[in-house]
């Protein structure tokens, strides 16, 4: 049997091992989902509540627990753990909240003995490939509206949070969700790939656009539900009038926050030329003030890199921007000891002949850009294959919405960033994938509509 080993990145010391998945198996836990899934959809929806509820308090019972766990396997201080699983119970609250309006049966004519009527029926087995650098929020905004729906999961965790992927597997089952409809495989692409080859009616999946792009081919001539949640390379822009101090705070931790390991952390910065200098020396003395360190201290704010590849993309990005003429202000290069640390990097004078300004960084490192008007600001903006999210600074609400209306973006800001709401969905432009998830349109994307057309005889 093959075997997963799981190391912690902040020292590169061994977690422990786990045995993996295998095409047969993969195979067999497929078949068991599909078993059980009428089943499960035959459930009350009252029932399927009362599972996800009893999950959640599941989740407050084993918060601290929970929380190291994840801060271990993936290298995410402390207190974004606690965070992260905070911010969960919010979205569990909507699901719950949201279910049963969402899901009623709309009658939409009722006229002259004919009535028409939609229903929501489930998907069926629903295959999920998730992420590592939020591993509760982007796996359970998949499996929990998948479940509330009637269908079964078969999820796959990140090889970098499998130990998260089966707490919240077990809380599940805890929960009174029977075993057959929520199965987690263990293992790395090849699992990944092997789940690809099942029989399954939709497959979610958060990650790379690299990755996104081969399972989109893999799974095309399926002709099955695909969604795909995708990188990003966030802009913001912040306008003349804008309060320099506030933005360069908001922005610094939009840039840094969990180590810059987010499909919406703040990637690009432009600023007006009025206030860039200003902008700039705030900007660099507050991200001087977050601290490296261990990532179970509880001062700790950069943490460890997740994965050890990043490093080299991080160190190519520094390369080539210097290369290019742009001056590095402070950072630069690796962390010093064991496990994956690289220090918070930020450059001036940037443009977009540099990767640093066109493609994913998913680390602690950020580029600010001079512009001369909010027009050259939208053109830049709009200059990427990507399209998650885009933010504005200024005291002027016409102004940003002026800006924000023509950037390509799935997610807008205001004065803020790095923002995420249950209650609005979550959808990205181009290379930053398809479909959405949250939102009631996020409950329903696990469903298909039924059209009824009845006739009174």
């Amino acid at each position: 049997m093959s075997q997963l080993a799981i190391y912690n990145p902040a020292n590169g010391h061994l977690i422990t091992t786990l045995p993996a998945d295998d095409v047969v198996s993969v195979e067999a836990k497929v078949a068991l989902a599909r078993h059980a899934q009428p089943a499960w959809a035959a459930t009350s929806l009252a029932e399927r509540k009362a599972c996800i509820s009893a999950f959640r308090a599941g989740v407050v019972h084993d918060l601290e627990s929970l929380a190291f766990i994840m801060t271990r396997e993936t290298g995410k201080p402390i207190q974004m753990s606690r965070n992260e699983l905070n911010g969960l119970l919010g979205r569990i609250d909507f699901f719950l909240a949201e279910a049963d309006a969402t899901l009623a049966t709309q009658t939409v004519f009722a006229e002259g003995g004919m009535t028409e009527q939609i229903q929501h029926t489930p998907l069926g087995v629903v295959a999920n490939i998730s992420a590592w650098n939020y591993p509760w929020f982007v796996g359970c905004n998949v499996i929990l509206p998948a479940l509330l729906t009637g269908n079964t999961v078969v999820y796959k965790p990140s090889e970098y949070a499998t130990l998260t992927g089966l707490e919240i597997t077990r809380l599940l089952h805890k929960a009174g969700v029977p075993e057959n409809v929520m199965i987690c495989l263990v293992g790395a692409g090849a699992v990944g790939a092997a789940l690809l080859e099942q029989k399954v009616d939709g497959v979610f999946f958060t990650g790379s656009y690299a990755t996104g792009a081969r399972i989109a081919q893999a799974v095309g001539t399926k002709l099955v539900k695909l969604q795909l949640e995708l990188g990003g390379k966030d802009p913001t822009y912040v306008c003349d009038d804008a309060n320099v101090q506030v933005a360069a705070e908001s922005l610094a931790d939009g840039a840094m926050y969990n180590t810059g390991q987010s499909c919406c952390s703040v990637e690009r910065v432009y600023v007006h030329e009025k206030v860039y200098d200003q902008f700039v020396q705030a900007f660099v003395a507050t991200v001087k003030t977050f601290k490296t360190g261990d990532p179970v201290a509880e001062d700790t704010y950069i943490g460890a890199l997740t994965r050890a590849p990043q490093l080299e993309v991080l160190e190519a990005q520094v390369a080539d921007a210097q290369a290019k003429g742009a001056t590095l202000l402070t950072g630069g290069a690796r962390g010093t000891g064991e496990g994956n640390w690289f220090q918070p990097t930020v450059f001036s004078n940037v443009n977009h002949s540099m990767e640093l300004m066109r493609e994913e960084s998913f680390g602690p490192i950020i580029g600010i850009q001079k512009v001369g008007s909010d027009a050259e600001a939208v053109k830049l903006m709009n200059d990427t294959r990507y399209g998650l999210t885009a933010g504005v600074f200024t005291p002027n609400e016409a102004r940003a919405k002026a800006v924000l209306e023509q950037v390509h973006a799935g997610t807008v800001y205001w004065n803020c960033c790095d923002r995420v709401s249950p209650r609005l969905p979550w959808s990205g432009h181009g290379d930053s994938g398809v479909g959405l998830t949250l939102s009631t349109y996020g409950i329903q994307t696990f469903t298909r509509p039924k059209a009824w057309h009845l006739r009174k005889a």
